[in-house]
């Protein structure tokens, strides 16, 4: 039987999922309208011109932990991975996820896509026992709780 010996035509690039770290007020969170005004301090003055993706992850007592930017995309639109935010939480050992996007239009209607995201995230949290306590929708105005909504 012969072996195959694999020729390298060039090298691989390690790739790795890197931020800065930053120092902010840890916080308990008990009601959705506290959970969207510690979130409005993730944007930069850029809410009102595209979209972005934040999760704030939280320990048992609803204590902040830490918050991560998931993605940004355009003026409609983001792409969300799970498999992202869960990375967050498991390596900072939450067991309570918030999840906060923007609609840069204002307005505070869920998409399709926004309960979609939210089904699934819920259902692939629950596996590692972490809860997705909310999902916000973000203006510079108001805010859109799903849980408030009874959709979570």
């Amino acid at each position: 039987m012969k072996t195959k010996v694999l020729e390298v035509q060039e090298k691989a690039i390690e790739y790795k999922i890197t931020g800065e770290r930053r120092e902010f007020d840890r916080v308990k969170i008990t009601n959705s309208r506290q959970a969207y005004n510690y979130a409005l301090n993730f944007w930069r003055g850029d809410i009102g011109v595209y979209e972005s993706t934040f999760v704030l992850l939280v320990d048992r007592g609803n204590n902040s932990l830490g918050y991560a930017k998931i993605s940004q995309g355009g003026i409609s639109g983001t792409v969300v991975d799970i498999r992202i935010i869960l990375k967050y939480a498991i390596e900072n050992l939450a067991t309570g996820i918030f999840l906060f996007h923007n609609h840069p239009s204002g307005n505070l209607r869920p998409s399709p896509q926004d309960t979609n995201i939210t089904k699934k995230l819920r259902e692939a949290g629950r596996w590692m026992d972490i809860f997705v306590l909310d999902h916000i929708i973000v203006t510079e105005e108001n805010y859109f709780s799903f849980a408030d909504e009874g959709i979570i």
